[in-house]
């Protein structure tokens, strides 16, 4: 199999990855170094210390709230320096070898990424025209607070963001609260710093300089951004949700646990491409993906609909798509499968791990049915290609798709449809053939990021 689609066939010149404040670029003392899946370093990430993140806070809590229309046009502009400029000497083309080298990611989806990004910093405008209560003013010079009305206020001044390395389009959600007046210090992925850094600097080049800031750090020094900041947005997987549970400061992004449920009044033959786009669409490591899909039927039906899909997989563009991995990793996740995986029946390849070249492989999609729709292994998320596929009766209600960030609902009932609607545990609900990971500027990811970064005030003057 060969390299990510475009990717050069050798590691880039050196890269650091540096802090970034109003000051400017700031190299620490400590470091951690930047490595290719096959071990490689090529290049360092600083790590900057506790009294450094403090009096960056320090500074980004004092930075001038401008005004609503000057955010906007700024964030257009830097959009357009994001998506095509040379920022800080680095090409586009120099940040996708990057990114495709150093996380494994392909070519493609992280050229796709930046599109997204840029597409949804420049729909602003419109998305926050929802976002804002239909009743509720943004102006102390609104007419209608002579009257009285609600004002929609920032809950607080910065946001710290802890942000992951899965894939970078992660990096989307965060950018609306610069829109919305607040300062923003993004702590990024060793995995994946990339994305953060060509942002923070095309935000500055495009006016933000005093409001935004990337702080890479250790782990020990991790929550003092979070200790400093006003509102916080986190990452990871359950562990960092039940960390951060009790805090109404901290909105966590954690696993997504998607998931396809197709009813027996449609012929799931008809949709297989779509299901297997949720699947493995962005390498299959979004928190949207399709990670279990339930078959109305028996279990004869669901073992068809696992053979058909697993064909699918493998000759489809969007399988292909795989994020490089060191060896070692791909085969405890292959491991890993397995034992969470027993007593379920597997479909497609028996050795899901290929070599690519030493030291590093791709793993291939997989393929597993249990009999049980009640199963908890329908609940397991890994950062690759792999569903787990249960029958499914109207009998069990719609409890095996409950904690879900999407379900994608198959179907012609729309009594059903309802019902998922009205569960409060799935937070967006796909109704037709549609993919979990269809996204739209201005259609809310897990809520819109301002239900917690916003509230509204009674006002009269």
């Amino acid at each position: 199999m060969s390299a990510p689609e475009g990717a050069p066939d050798r590691a880039p010149v050196f890269a650091h990855v540096d802090a970034i404040t109003e000051a400017g670029e700031y190299r620490a003392r400590a470091s951690k170094p930047l490595r290719l899946p096959d071990g490689r370093e090529i290049g360092a990430i600083s790590e900057v210390p506790r009294l450094y993140v403090t009096r960056a806070f320090a500074r980004l809590s004092a930075a001038p709230v401008l005004p609503y229309a000057t955010r906007l046009a700024m964030l257009a502009k830097a959009a357009d320096l994001f998506e095509n400029a040379v920022v800080e000497g680095q090409s586009i083309d120099d940040y996708l070898d990057l990114v495709s080298l150093c996380a494994g990611v392909p070519r493609a989806i992280a050229h796709a990424s930046i599109a997204a990004i840029a597409r949804i910093l420049r729909a602003l405008p419109d998305t926050l025209a929802q976002e804002i209560p239909r009743g509720a003013v943004t102006s102390i010079d609104d007419p209608r607070i002579r009257e009285g009305a609600a004002y929609w206020a920032r809950q607080g001044r910065t946001l710290a963001v802890h942000a992951s390395g899965n894939t970078p389009g992660v990096h989307g959600l965060w950018p609306s609260a610069l829109a919305l007046g607040y300062s923003v210090a993004v702590r990024p992925s060793s995995r994946e710093p990339f994305t953060p850094q060509r942002l923070v600097r095309a935000f500055r080049e495009a006016g933000f300089a005093s409001h935004v800031a990337l702080l890479p750090t250790g782990h020990d020094v991790a929550d003092a951004l979070i200790e400093q900041a006003d509102r916080a947005l986190v990452y990871g997987g359950q562990a960092v949700v039940d960390k951060y549970a009790a805090n109404p400061a901290v909105l966590t992004q954690g696993p997504g646990r998607s998931k396809t449920v197709v009813t027996d009044d449609v012929d799931w033959r008809e949709h297989l491409d779509t299901i297997a786009a949720s699947i493995a669409s962005l390498g299959g490591a979004a928190c949207t993906c399709t990670t279990a899909v339930l078959v109305e039927g028996d279990v004869a039906e669901a073992n068809a609909f696992a053979s058909a899909l697993a064909d699918r997989l493998a000759e489809s563009e969007v399988g292909k798509h795989r994020t490089e991995l060191p060896s070692a990793t791909a085969r405890q996740l292959a491991d890993h499968v397995e034992r969470v995986g027993a007593g379920t029946t597997s479909f497609g390849r028996d050795d899901i791990v290929e070599t690519v070249r030493p030291g590093t492989a791709v793993l291939h999609p997989v393929i597993r049915v249990t009999p049980d729709a009640k199963s908890p292994v329908l609940g397991v998320e890994l950062p690759f290609p792999c569903v787990w596929i249960a029958p499914f009766t109207r009998a069990d209600g719609i409890a095996p798709l409950t904690s879900s960030l999407v379900v994608a609902a198959i179907t012609e009932d729309m009594e059903f449809a309802q019902q998922l609607l009205d569960e409060p545990s799935i937070a967006n609900v796909h109704i037709g053939a549609h993919t979990t990971t269809w996204m739209k500027p201005g259609v809310p990811h897990d809520g819109y990021l301002s239900e917690h970064l916003m509230r509204t005030k009674g006002v009269i003057r």
